[in-house]
């Protein structure tokens, strides 16, 4: 089948229940549907695989590239009977407001795929036809697969959009009305919506499953996704290079935090560090003791901020990592995870002091601050300016940046990472290196520069090598 976009006209428009809600109905059908995300999201990933039961793949023209987002599409739809894609923000919003670039419209020519568009209709009847008609002409080489029309106030309210839908032809097929139901949606905290650990989730997956199977017309949606294009052929990802060696080379054991406090990470990343002969080995921060003989470490993002407590009782694992970094275990850390190396975390206007956080690993010096604005929000290329765990000077990747927090680290302590922004903007020095131990507030995607993953697999296995 032709993969399909869930989109929309603007953010907000229900495209997150809706993709959640289908992928729950295609899996009660017995489907197997590989979901997929436009940006560099991970919060609906996490949603998507919880319901869908497999891994959710970020598609992001801006990070990977045609060739990346292909090949990530290409190994992670094999097996699958449909892939369903959430898009990001409105249709054709991208990195600038003369182009496509970067936008799901985008994506969805890289792929061939098919449009869902689900268009909020609060306050609107016929103009809803007409905002319908905009979208879906506006550029021609786009194929829409139908449209749902979401927050549907009443009977006679349906009624008005049908007739409307109907008075003019050429529109795409209207597959459903999905009726208002606030109750339906997910949870938010500072960071977006809450994650699939979060308990209130589950039920809510079951509940927009049963909204989506009783409003939008599933059969004619997947007779038209089963045409033209269903064979269409995307080269695989080749394997990342490794260092040649004869004979079996010994996997080099990476150790990844991955629980309700570390849960943001491209799953790309993994893979390519896998590829390049990583065994990695998961543990839980807030419970569990440092992984025995490791070569290198790898903590994600995530909501620490939310687990201080827990994560600071775990004694054992903060004083084992001390002590490993100063016997130089390579540390690479992101975001969360660097907040996580911090001395602490301080909530919201506090101050160090009786109601300060408790002591985390204390291996950057200073205590990082959660802000009640969001600090920063954005895309980002890094250059390194000094040799580090992921490469040497000059390696350049791109990724991400999202955080309500600040840690102001001293400049005796180097920082590595030159900053620019989506457009080539100067966004200053960052990347913080001590030692063997990397961290930023910057989520790079491996995917971007594969060489890293390779670079860091190597350090990893080189430092190991020189331990008695």
């Amino acid at each position: 089948m032709q993969p399909l976009i869930v989109a929309a006209p603007a953010s907000g428009s229900g495209k997150s229940s809706v993709t959640l809600g289908l992928l729950a109905a295609l899996r009660r059908r017995g489907l197997t549907v590989a979901p997929f995300k436009v940006g560099p999201d991970f919060i609906d990933p996490g949603h998507h695989a919880a319901v869908a039961g497999r891994i959710s793949r970020n598609l992001d023209g801006w990070m990977c590239g045609r060739s990346g987002v292909l090949s990530a599409f290409a190994c992670a739809q094999a097996g699958a009977d449909l892939a369903v894609i959430e898009g990001v923000m409105g249709l054709f919003d991208g990195a600038d407001g003369a182009s496509d670039a970067g936008s799901s419209a985008e994506i969805a020519r890289w792929l061939g795929a098919k449009i869902l568009l689900v268009i909020d209709v609060r306050a609107q009847a016929r103009s809803a036809a007409a905002v319908t008609k905009g979208l879906t002409t506006f550029a021609a080489d786009l194929k829409f697969a139908g449209i749902l029309y979401n927050r549907v106030g009443s009977p006679a309210h349906e009624r008005l959009l049908r007739e409307a839908h109907a008075s003019v032809p050429e529109l795409p097929p209207l597959l459903g009305c999905l009726p208002r139901r606030t109750h339906l949606t997910l949870p938010e905290r500072h960071l977006g919506l809450v994650t699939a650990a979060d308990a209130t989730a589950t039920a809510t997956y079951a509940q927009l499953a049963d909204w989506v199977e009783a409003h939008v017309d599933i059969d004619r949606l997947l007779a038209t996704l089963s045409g033209q294009g269903q064979n269409k052929v995307f080269a695989p990802r080749p394997p990342a290079e490794g260092p040649r060696k004869r004979g079996k080379v010994k996997p080099v054991r990476i150790g990844v935090a991955r629980d309700a406090a570390f849960c943001f990470c491209y799953a790309d990343n993994l893979e390519l560090l896998a590829r390049a002969g990583a065994e990695l080995v998961f543990f839980s921060p807030l419970s569990d003791p440092l992984p025995r003989d490791l070569a290198g470490l790898y903590l994600p993002g995530g909501y620490p901020e939310l687990h201080g407590e827990r994560l600071a009782a775990n004694g054992a694992l903060l004083r084992a990592l001390r002590q490993e970094a100063a016997h130089g275990l390579p540390i690479y850390a992101e975001c969360g995870g660097l907040l996580y190396l911090s001395q602490g975390i301080d909530a919201a206007g506090t101050e160090p002091g009786p109601a300060a956080s408790p002591e985390l690993v204390g291996i950057f010096p200073g205590r990082a601050r959660m802000l009640a604005r969001r600090k920063a929000l954005g895309y980002r290329e890094v250059t390194l300016l000094a040799a580090t765990p992921l490469g040497p000077a000059g390696t350049v990747a791109r990724g991400h940046e999202f955080h309500y927090s600040e840690l102001p680290v001293p400049a005796a302590i180097p920082h590595v990472y030159r900053l620019t922004d989506r457009s080539g903007t100067a966004c200053g020095r960052e990347g913080y290196l001590f030692g063997n131990v990397l961290g930023s507030y910057v989520h790079l995607h491996f995917a971007s520069n594969p060489q890293l993953a390779v670079n860091f697999v190597t350090f990893c296995r080189n430092w190991r090598q020189t331990l008695p």
